[in-house]
């Protein structure tokens, strides 16, 4: 220091030399602030760019959590819990509430629609439908389950696309319990808009495995669905393990809870699927009107063999012929239904407005007919105080599919039964009757119905009635 700044500082008073001293303290520790601030900056640009290596106690909690993670799927995939597919519980009301058959759970169903389960869905919590079993004699050997994606049950085939599982308390190869059991999947696909087709078809009756259908239903659904049906067998699979869906769809009500709307449209649409399927087409036909105007009506006796066939096919098909050839414009036909072919069948009906027939599955054809059809049904004796609502099956589909039932006839005069006339036990014989024929009651039946037809038919012959009732090529 020279001798003059010692000077000028001697010549400062204590207060000043005090305040010098803390300003040139306050700078210091702003320095020191300022490199610390720096050497942590770099630090913390170092760490970013090169993390340490996990420490023990870092890697243990890892360890830890996956090895718990896999307990918990282990612990998933064994408490999978099956229950029999048949509940026999309700053996005694198998048809009433849930079913008998996967008992546990409820159906989703909306008002007026068809009743269903879906798997996976909201109501199964995104849970997998499981089957397990392939008794073919007793259900309730066959079970099933419900199963986590990510947590199937061990040693699972896992079938992929869309599944659809049938319960039927009918039998498939007939025709009109066959078609009760399809409907339900065929309105499911149309509600949904669907594009995706089913990969297979599970078919189970009481419980048990069925593996086909009969010709007449699966021919429907190959035209419906654009394909034949897969119809399962589990052939490769692991017995003793489950089999867990991708997707599957569950029936087991048939046409239970659905409007009578939305029955006519599902009908409407396999009706038009057929015709497709079996190149029918009504455009340009003489079905409407002859060359002189009158319409033209197509009366079909539809002939069955063996219980409930007519006694005398002969007499029964002069009757009606005589009765249509007093009409112009009707034309007569006879068939028998175990001799045509499903198309042929389709054909015949796509050209006939009055179906007569013995009651029996054959009828179920009819709604392959234009809407507002007739329909005439007749009965051996005994049938309608021990036949039960059964007998009736033919007056709901008339009406689900848009048809009118004409009413039926009753043979009075059949075999005796040797019990009183409410006795169950006469259905044993009145079952597998025959059918007589009464010539003025069915002459004076038929004039009546063709009369009505031909009313119906003038008033339906505009052109632009005839395009909207012709098929177009196109179903919806």
């Amino acid at each position: 220091m020279t001798a003059k700044a010692h000077n000028e500082i001697c010549r400062l008073s204590p207060q000043k030399l005090i305040l010098i001293k803390h300003n040139r303290g306050n700078f210091t520790i702003v320095i020191l602030i300022t490199c610390v601030t720096f050497l942590i900056a770099l630090h913390t640009q170092f760490f970013l760019q090169t993390p340490p290596p996990p420490s023990s106690w870092e890697t243990s909690i890892f360890n830890t959590t996956h090895n718990e993670l896999n307990s918990t799927v282990h612990k998933l995939r064994s408490s999978v819990t099956f229950l029999p597919l048949k509940d026999l519980r309700h053996a005694r009301a198998p048809l009433e509430g849930h079913t008998w058959f996967m008992s546990s759970m409820y159906d989703t169903h909306e008002d007026g629609e068809v009743q269903y389960q879906q798997f996976p869905s909201e109501s199964s919590h995104g849970k997998l439908l499981c089957l397990k079993g392939r008794d073919t004699h007793d259900g309730s050997w066959n079970s099933y389950a419900l199963a986590w994606p990510e947590a199937l049950p061990y040693n699972t085939t896992f079938m992929r696309g869309l599944t659809f599982v049938s319960y039927n308390h009918y039998n498939y190869e007939n025709l009109w319990h066959g078609l009760c059991a399809m409907v339900p999947f065929v309105a499911w696909h149309k509600m949904n808009n669907s594009s995706q087709l089913p990969s297979r078809w599970v078919l189970y009756h009481w419980g048990e495995l069925r593996f086909k259908m009969g010709l007449w239903v699966d021919t429907l659904m190959e035209a419906t669905f654009n394909g034949p049906p897969i119809i399962e067998k589990f052939d490769g699979v692991n017995e003793d393990g489950p089999v867990c869906f991708e997707e599957a769809v569950v029936m087991r009500h048939n046409e239970g809870g659905m409007s009578r709307e939305r029955r006519m449209e599902v009908y409407d649409l396999m009706r038009c699927k057929a015709r497709m399927f079996c190149n029918v087409s009504l455009k340009g036909s003489d079905v409407e009107i002859n060359d002189r105007g009158s319409p033209m009506i197509g009366m079909t006796l539809f002939f069955r063999t063996g219980p409930r066939s007519f006694k005398n096919d002969t007499i029964v098909a002069e009757i009606f012929h005589k009765e249509c050839a007093k009409i112009e414009g009707c034309r007569f036909m006879v068939a028998h239904s175990n001799n045509l072919t499903f198309c042929e069948q389709v054909k015949l009906m796509s050209v006939t407005d009055i179906l007569i027939s013995p009651h029996g599955a054959q009828l179920t054809n009819m709604f392959l007919m234009q809407r507002n059809s007739s329909v005439m049904e007749f009965f051996p004796k005994g049938w309608l105080k021990l036949a039960g609502v059964g007998q009736y099956v033919y007056h709901w589909i008339a009406s689900w599919s848009g048809m009118k039932h004409q009413g039926s006839w009753r043979d009075p005069s059949g075999d005796e039964c040797p019990y009183s006339d409410d006795d169950r036990r006469c259905m044993s014989i009145y079952k597998n009757g025959r059918i007589g024929h009464n010539e003025t009651l069915f002459s004076e039946w038929a004039r009546n119905v063709l009369a009505e037809v031909k009313t119906r038919k003038i008033q339906e012959t505009s052109i632009k009635r005839r395009a909207s009732s012709s098929f177009g090529g196109t179903c919806s």
